[in-house]
C-alpha cells in the first residue's frame, strides 16, 4: 500500500508540473504576441509621423506610398505655403515632382468640371469645392485644413490713414475686390454688409492675388485681401485688421480627385498637407487651424 501510494503521489506532481510549464509556455506566447503588437503600432505611428509615405490621414487611413508627378490645383491664397510645402513633400518621397496651378478657386473648379488634368483640389472655400463635389469629381469628401480670414492692404505708411471698413467709402480712396463668384470676393461683401457698409470698388479682380497686386502698383488705395496674403507681402504693403473680418472666415478645403492620373500620390498629398509638419508652416504664414 505504501508503495503504491507513494507512486501515485509522484505521478500526480509529474502531472501537475507538466501542467504549470504548458500553462507557462502558453502565457509567455501571449505576451509575446502583445509586445510584437505594440512594436507594429508604434512602427506605424513613427512612419505615419516621418511624412507623407505612409501617412495616416484624419480618417484613420493609411495613404499609399508617394511617386510620380502630382498635379495640385491650389487657391491663389495658398501660393506661398504649398509651394513649400511640395519641396518639402518632394524631399520626404523621393521619385515625387508636385506641380501647382493656383488660381483663384472658382476657375480652378470650373477647369477640374471640364477635365483638366489634376490630382487634388485645395480651394479657398466650402462653395467652390461644393461645385466639384456636386458634379462627382472629388474622391471621397473633402477636409477643411486651414481657416482664412481679411485684412485690409494699404501702400506702405497707409497714407489715407485708412483704419476701418468704413474709411474706404471716403472721397478719393480707390478700392479694389475680388470678383464675388472668388472666395475672397464673397467674404468681402460678407464683411462690408456686416459694417452696413456700401463700397463700389474701382476693380474686381479674379483672385486675390490681383486684388493685392494693384495695392503694390499703387493702382488702389486699399483692397480686401486674406491676412495670409499681407503677412507674406509684408515688405511691400502694409495691412489694417477690422473686427467684421471675424463675420467672414474663410473654410480651406482639400481632396483628391476622382480622376486623378496619380491616385496614390493624391493621397499622399492630401494626407500630408493635413500633417503636423504641414500645420505649422500653414499656421505660421497665418492661417488659422481648423
Amino acid at each position: 500500500m505504501s508503495t503504491r501510494s507513494t507512486a501515485t503521489r509522484r505521478l500526480a506532481a509529474a502531472a501537475a508540473a507538466a501542467l504549470a510549464l504548458s500553462l507557462g509556455a502558453t502565457a509567455c506566447g501571449s505576451d509575446g504576441g502583445k509586445a510584437s503588437g505594440s512594436a507594429s503600432a508604434s512602427s506605424a505611428a513613427t512612419t505615419a509621423a516621418t511624412g507623407a509615405t505612409g501617412a495616416t490621414g484624419t480618417d484613420g487611413a493609411t495613404a499609399p506610398k508617394a511617386k510620380g508627378a502630382i498635379t495640385v490645383f491650389a487657391a491663389a491664397s495658398l501660393k506661398e505655403t504649398f509651394t513649400e510645402l511640395g519641396k518639402k513633400f518632394e524631399a520626404a518621397n523621393p521619385g515625387t515632382k508636385v506641380t501647382f496651378n493656383f488660381g483663384g478657386s472658382s476657375a480652378l473648379a470650373t477647369s477640374i468640371n471640364s477635365g483638366a488634368p489634376a490630382d487634388v483640389f485645395a480651394a479657398a472655400s466650402p462653395a467652390t469645392m461644393k461645385t466639384v463635389t456636386d458634379a462627382g469629381g472629388a474622391s471621397g469628401r473633402p477636409t477643411t485644413f486651414v481657416r482664412n480670414t481679411l485684412a485690409i492692404a494699404v501702400p506702405k505708411g497707409n497714407p489715407k490713414h485708412l483704419a476701418g471698413l468704413k474709411d474706404l467709402t471716403g472721397s478719393g480712396v480707390k478700392v479694389a475686390l475680388c470678383a464675388k463668384e472668388v472666395p475672397c470676393g464673397a467674404a468681402a461683401l460678407t464683411a462690408l454688409k456686416a459694417a452696413g457698409v456700401d463700397l463700389t470698388p474701382v476693380t474686381l479682380e479674379q483672385d486675390v492675388k490681383g486684388a493685392l497686386t494693384k495695392v503694390e502698383l499703387g493702382e488702389v488705395d486699399a483692397s480686401l485681401v486674406y491676412k495670409t496674403d499681407v503677412q507674406a507681402d509684408a515688405a511691400k504693403i502694409d495691412g489694417v485688421d477690422f473686427p467684421e473680418a471675424a463675420k467672414a472666415v474663410n473654410d480651406y478645403p482639400i481632396a483628391a480627385l476622382a480622376k486623378a492620373p496619380n491616385k496614390d500620390g493624391a493621397a499622399a498629398f492630401v494626407a500630408y498637407a493635413q500633417s503636423p509638419e504641414a500645420k505649422q508652416v500653414l499656421t505660421a504664414a497665418g492661417f488659422q487651424a481648423p
